[in-house]
């Protein structure tokens, strides 16, 4: 991957914004956009692993800094079919056991049946989400709706390579009088993941 950006961002989950939502609703709005994902969680990890439009994505936390800011890098983005030699470096980032490969290369759904559904540590989630997009101090901000397993959730975001300016603008929208919950943490808290 070129041009790899670590982001630092803020998120949280709840279905009362309240100042907050307001205080980003008063910005111009960008495009509204919705997207069905596949999340897959993992017991014992952190990383975060989805799969839109039969695209892998990968993003590993680096650190979370004195402000409780989250810094992410993206490690990977693979297509399916994926080979196996990829589904490899996937499961270390769940960091559970490599299970026994049958094929060389699987299709999403094989990958779905056949790698993952059998591994009591991982689960497949199904998201929908539909968000919408601001520009506020040059950070990209997000208000979206996201439905996991019939559960609806609000979630709001801001992220981008500069810390200051990311909690800065936490700071003015109102949003760090909500505790900073990663999409990972998120989702595992809506299935009852631990």
């Amino acid at each position: 991957m070129e041009n790899i950006i670590a982001r630092w961002e803020w998120r949280t989950f709840t279905n009362d914004l309240a100042n907050a939502e307001i205080n980003i609703r008063k910005h111009p709005e960008g495009k509204t956009r919705e997207s069905d994902e596949v999340y897959i969680l993992s017991e014992v990890s952190m990383d975060n692993t989805k799969v839109r439009d039969d695209l892998m994505d990968i993003k590993t936390l680096q650190q979370v800094n004195e402000d409780r800011l989250e810094q992410w890098l993206p490690i990977m983005k693979g297509t399916f079919p994926l080979p196996v030699a990829e589904i490899e470096k996937v499961f270390k980032c769940f960091r559970v056991a490599l299970p026994k490969f049958e094929r060389n290369e699987y299709t999403f759904d094989q990958y779905l049946k056949e790698v993952i559904a059998p591994s009591k540590l991982l689960k497949a989630v199904n998201v929908h989400k539909k968000r919408t997009g601001f520009t506020i101090n040059n950070t990209i901000v997000e208000i979206a709706e996201v439905t996991v397993d019939g559960k609806v959730i609000k979630t709001a975001a801001v992220e981008m390579e500069d810390p200051a300016l990311v909690i800065k603008t936490v700071r003015e929208l109102e949003l760090d009088k909500f505790p900073n919950i990663n999409y990972l943490r998120g989702l595992k808290n809506l299935v009852g993941m631990k």
